[in-house]
C-alpha cells in the first residue's frame, strides 16, 4: 500500500489483479518494511524473498543505463567496500553531503572517473545496483537480466510515443486527465472504477495530519529511534513538526543538503506506520515470509513447485492461519505491520474506509 516515500496510487488487490490480467502467473507481496525502506533494504528483501523460492532462474529490472556490466562494477565494490572507498565516504559525509551523494563522489575518486555520476544520478539504476549486491550478499545463483527504459525517466512528467513513468501517469490521473493510451486496457478499466468509487490515494499528503498528530505525540527518543534518522535530525523533526500545519512546509523545514527529501518522506512512513529502527534491523536478520496476493492456473503449479522444492518455507494465504501457526515472533511482528498499513492506508479514502481488509480479502485467482 506505500512504497519509498510515498503512497501506491491502489491498493494491493487491484495491482495484484492488474498484474495476473496482464498475464503475470504468480503475485507475491513485499512487506512493508522493505516496501517503504532504502533502496538497500528494499532491493535486499526482494532477493531474499526469489532467493527462498528455489525455483527462480532469473531477476529482471528496468534501468536508465540498461546494461549489466557498469552496474555490477558498482555493485562489486559496494559490496567488497574496499577501506580506502569507507573512508572516502566518511570525508563525503563530514562535508554535509547526503549518503547518496557522498557515495557518488566517493566512487569517482576511487575509480578515478567521474562517468560513474550519471549512473548513480538516476534511480532505476540505484535500485538496480542494489539488486547486484544483494545477489553477491546471499551468494545467490540467480541471474540478473536488465531493460533500457526508454522514452520517459522515473520522475519525468513527459509522456512521448505512449509511454509514460509512473510518475506522469500519477500526475496525469490527479489532473483528470485520461491516461488510457499509456496503460494497458485492463489496467485502465480497474483504475477507472477506482477513481470512480474514490479509491484512489495521490500522494502522502492525503495523511497529512495523521502524520504531524503522530510525530507531535511522538517523544524525542522515539524519534530518535525511527531508521534514517541521526545526529541530532530528531530536534530538528519535534522542532518543525511543532510548528508547521503542512505537510509540504514540514518537509521543506527539515530537508537540508545532507538530508534529502525522500529521505525525510521515508522517515515520516516510518512514524506514520510505527516503524523502528528495530523493525528494519530485524527486516535485515531474517528471511521474510512468502505472501501470496493473487495466482492464475498456472501460479497455482509454481507455489506447488515452492512447496516441494523447500517444504520449510513460510507460504502465506491466509493471514489469520499464519499468525495462529507460525511459532516465528519476528515474521509475525513483520506481518503486523503489513495489516496496520492497509488499515491506515484505507483511512485516505472518502468512504468506505474498512479495516482489516487483510483478514478477509480473498487471495485472487484467475
Amino acid at each position: 500500500m506505500f512504497n519509498v516515500g510515498d503512497t501506491s496510487l491502489i491498493d494491493k488487490w487491484v495491482k495484484t489483479e492488474m498484474a495476473l490480467k496482464a498475464g503475470i502467473d504468480l503475485v507475491i507481496e513485499l512487506p512493508t518494511v522493505y516496501a517503504i525502506s532504502s533502496a538497500e533494504n528494499f532491493a535486499d528483501g526482494a532477493v531474499k524473498i526469489l532467493n527462498n523460492l528455489g525455483i527462480i532462474d532469473y531477476i529482471s529490472f528496468g534501468s536508465e543505463l540498461g546494461e549489466i556490466t557498469p552496474l555490477d562494477e558498482i555493485a562489486n565494490i559496494l559490496y567488497k567496500e574496499p577501506k580506502e572507498f569507507s573512508n572516502l565516504i566518511t570525508q563525503e559525509l563530514k562535508s554535509g553531503n547526503s549518503y547518496p551523494k557522498a557515495r557518488e563522489i566517493a566512487l569517482n575518486k576511487f575509480l578515478g572517473s567521474s562517468k560513474y555520476s550519471e549512473i548513480l544520478n538516476n534511480p532505476n539504476n540505484i535500485l538496480g545496483i542494489e539488486y547486484l549486491k544483494s545477489l553477491k550478499n546471499h551468494k545467490s545463483k540467480i541471474k540478473p537480466l536488465t531493460i533500457k527504459r526508454d522514452y520517459s525517466d522515473y520522475n519525468s512528467n513527459l509522456v512521448k510515443e505512449g509511454f509514460a513513468s509512473a510518475t506522469a501517469i500519477r500526475t496525469m490521473i490527479k489532473n483528470k486527465k485520461n491516461v488510457n493510451y499509456v496503460i494497458p486496457y485492463e489496467s485502465y478499466e480497474l483504475l477507472d472504477e477506482c477513481i470512480k468509487n474514490n479509491k484512489i490515494i495521490y500522494d502522502l499528503s492525503v495523511f497529512e495530519k495523521e502524520i504531524i498528530y503522530t510525530l507531535r505525540k511522538m517523544s524525542l527518543f522515539e524519534i530518535a529511534n525511527l531508521p534514517d534518522v541521526s545526529e541530532g535530525l530528531e530536534n530538528k523533526i519535534k522542532a518543525s513538526v511543532n510548528k508547521c500545519n503542512t505537510l509540504n512546509e514540514l518537509i521543506t523545514n527539515i530537508k537540508s543538503k545532507r538530508y534529502t527529501q525522500s529521505r525525510i518522506q521515508r522517515i515520516l512512513l516510518y512514524a506514520l506506520l510505527n516503524i523502528s529502527q528495530k523493525d528494519i534491523n530485524s527486516s535485515k536478520r531474517i528471511n521474510p515470509y512468502i505472501r501470496v496476493l493473487g495466482f492464475n492456473k498456472n501460479g497455482k503449479h509454481i507455489i506447488s513447485e515452492i512447496s516441494t522444492k523447500n517444504p520449510k518455507i513460510s507460504i502465506v494465504v491466509s493471514v489469520n492461519k499464519f499468525i495462529q501457526n507460525s511459532n516465528s515472533i519476528a515474521l509475525k511482528n513483520m506481518l503486523s505491520k503489513d495489516i496496520f498499513a492497509t488499515n491506515v492506508y484505507t483511512l485516505g479514502y472518502k468512504n468506505d474506509s474498512i479495516a482489516n481488509l487483510d483478514y478477509t480479502h480473498k487471495v485472487i485467482e484467475m
